[in-house]
């Protein structure tokens, strides 16, 4: 258990079942379709703090959490033994939605142990009618994960071996909670009084010391979740436990104690599955309350009355749905394809560029796609002080951002003896320090949080293309690939990856808008539409680059040249590099 918030004006009561009494917390209006949340171990119901003011609040939802028999303030069956089955808990969630939600199913939200739990309640004949829908995270099904071994012991391929031994190894816990009276004195001991500086150092888990005395008590109490369910349900796993309901299964891809490998077979038990993975580790609802209580409130949403389910379109709506991303030069271009393929993917998408009006189309544009949230941000990436406010701002209304792409570029060409001195300004301040802005203060809070992320930089392949026409653009995009390296060796082991996307010709509205040093305003515009008409020509769309941007970020690619010509030069940069500075020499001005 971590420190956590106390639930602000909560309204509790008391429910009486099957000789136990569970401590009950509401929050929000009793009106509106009634969300309740199951704490898994050795947690109490204030671990979803948090997550349920921000779905009583902003979401306006009805939110109804309770301590799990023996956790919290809820009193623990006498004697233990066998006073912890799934039968039992199927039993205190039935009383404690007739008690709050008498009159219509309520959306059932669990987390470990209170996943495993809810399960069952998904997935019981008697409580058919009682959940409108089911969001799951952190724990499976005890049936399912028998069928999973199951499956696995009677074709032992080495893919399959290797899943099972890698799920035993993250299952260690489990074998030493099944031993007599050890865990107890753990617990109630040492493990107990360093629980929650091991979370903060290993979980990244924020919060200072447990709030109440009762985390050594619970933690024995629920030693008995285990002893009284795990061995019987995986030897004699129930052949009809489909699921009754929807189910949203939110996977954490760092979870330190559960395979990714193990929801592999779960379609064949849910019928309507909806699937989202999170760059986080086990205990999200501490680390990532924003992120849940959006997912759960859209889940909520598309539910009542039969509406769709949720779901994103795009090719990797699993990787990428619900997740925060922020684009720079989203007003139009690469920028703006970016924001796009990442609103089909099913992000929540923050449109940034210093024209406030393409901004706000873009947001508006994404949200049809498949973005459940989308906002525009007016914001000049050379501005150091805008872009801390931005930075506040974003964190304190959405989040902190999972992918960051910075993107916001000018062009300019010439001479190196045309540019001035304020030309070199203009480009280094957007195309450098645009990008160091960005890295620096959202990069920041990714490395504070402590649950990954992901940088993209847009560089360009005149990054490691030399050209006479290109000084100082080529220059800064020098610089930005090279940033991108370095920061990709300091982040590494902070599960935050960086990439470097280095386009070559791009159809893209940079060509009407760059500059060119030493000519006059007649021949800057003459240069920008020729320039543009050959960029036109060449007709490389900017949805290709974002399409490379998702799939760098999947993959956790250093650098990525996409145009053919990019990845030319950047193998010739590699193997042939004095041809292409031959060439170079002989490219003409644009």
């Amino acid at each position: 258990m971590t420190h956590v918030t106390p639930l602000k004006g909560a309204r509790e009561r008391r429910v009486h079942t099957g000789g136990v009494e569970l401590c009950v917390a509401e929050l929000g209006d009793p009106r509106q379709p009634t969300v309740v949340l199951v704490h898994g171990y050795p947690d109490s119901k204030e671990i979803w703090s948090e997550v349920a003011e921000r779905l009583a609040g902003p979401c306006g939802l009805h939110v109804v959490l309770y301590d799990v028999r023996g956790h919290g303030r809820s009193t623990a069956p006498r004697p233990l033994r066998g006073g912890f089955t799934l039968e039992k808990l199927t039993d205190d969630f039935l009383a404690v939605a007739d008690a709050v939600s008498p009159d219509r199913p309520v959306h059932l939200v669990g987390h470990d142990w209170g996943s495993v739990q809810s399960w069952e309640f998904a997935t019981v004949q008697r409580t058919r009618g009682r959940i409108a829908s089911f969001t799951s995270m952190s724990g499976p099904s005890l049936d399912h994960f028998g069928h999973w071994i199951n499956a696995r012991l009677r074709r032992p391929t080495p893919r399959r071996v290797g899943q099972l031994l890698g799920q035993g190894a993250k299952s260690w816990y489990v074998y030493l909670l099944h031993t007599p009276v050890l865990p107890e004195l753990a617990w109630r001991g040492p493990l107990g009084r360093s629980w929650p500086k091991i979370l903060r150092r290993v979980e990244k888990v924020p919060g200072g010391d447990y709030p109440t005395p009762s985390l050594p008590r619970d933690a024995a109490h629920g030693a008995w979740l285990y002893r009284d369910n795990v061995r019987s349900r995986l030897r004699r796993p129930l052949t009809d436990a489909r699921a009754h309901v929807p189910v949203q299964l939110i996977t954490p891809v760092q979870d330190a104690f559960l395979s990714e490998r193990l929801y592999d077979d779960l379609d064949q038990w849910v019928p309507r599955l909806v699937r989202r993975t999170l760059p986080a580790k086990h205990w999200i609802p501490r680390t990532r309350p924003d992120q849940l209580a959006a997912w759960i409130a859209e889940f909520v949403t598309a539910n009542e009355d039969g509406l769709p389910q949720p779901a994103a379109t795009g090719a990797y709506a699993d990787r990428f749905a619900g997740q925060l991303v922020l684009v720079t030069g989203a007003g139009s271009g690469i920028g703006r394809a970016t924001a796009f393929a990442f609103a089909e993917a099913g992000a929540r998408v923050v449109a940034v560029d210093r024209d406030a009006e393409a901004a706000a189309r873009t947001a508006e544009l994404a949200l049809p796609l498949g973005a459940p949230a989308a906002w525009a941000e007016a914001v000049d990436v050379s501005d150091e002080q805008a872009m801390e406010k931005l930075a506040e701002k974003v964190a304190a209304e959405y989040g902190v951002v999972d992918v960051l792409v910075n993107n916001a570029g000018i062009g300019l060409s010439g001479s190196f003896f045309d540019h001035s001195v304020e030309d070199w300004k203009k480009v280094l301040d957007v195309n450098l320090w645009g990008v160091i802005h960005g890295c620096r203060l959202f990069g920041g809070q990714m490395a504070e949080r402590g649950q990954g992320g992901h940088i993209v930089n847009t560089a360009s392949a005149a990054a490691y293309q030399p050209s006479r026409a290109l000084p100082a653009y080529s220059t800064s995009k020098a610089a930005v690939l090279m940033l991108s390296e370095c920061l990709r060796a300091e982040l590494a082991g902070q599960g935050i990856g960086v990439t470097a996307i280095c386009p070559g010709f791009v159809n893209t509205g940079i060509t009407s808008t760059a500059r060119f040093a030493g000519v006059d305003a007649e021949e800057e515009k003459r240069r920008q539409k020729r320039t543009a008409r050959l960029y036109g020509l060449r007709n490389f769309p900017p949805e290709k680059v974002a399409d490379a941007i998702l799939r760098a970020v999947v993959r956790n690619e250093a650098v990525v040249p996409v145009t053919p010509e990019a990845r030319l030069f950047h193998a010739m940069s590699r193997f042939t590099p004095r041809a292409l500075r031959r060439l170079a020499r002989v490219q003409p001005r644009l």
